[in-house]
């Protein structure tokens, strides 16, 4: 784990205190969890973001092939092939 230290508001401190010891948990892990949960709660990259990224690597990479755009489906499963 990373140590790491915050600052709360004195109403917050003394929330999260109360928390622990109704909970039986340290404030420490209440606060993972908090943070836990809004991780998993945050948004990914919508739909615009993740064409964007999609289009950033659009040609930057070669494959030494010239049929891949007529024959895209064996080329796909060729590469899954050499992979497993």
């Amino acid at each position: 784990m990373v140590r790491t230290q915050i600052q709360l508001p004195e109403s917050q401190a003394e929330a999260l205190k109360a928390l622990a010891l109704r909970d039986h948990l340290s404030m420490a892990e209440l606060i993972r969890v908090a943070l836990e949960r809004q991780l998993r709660a945050a948004p990914g990259p919508g739909p615009r973001e993740r064409v964007e990224r999609a289009l950033a690597v659009c040609g930057r990479f070669a494959s030494g092939r010239t049929d891949i755009s007529g024959d895209h489906d064996a080329a796909l499963a060729d590469a899954f092939a050499e992979r497993a």
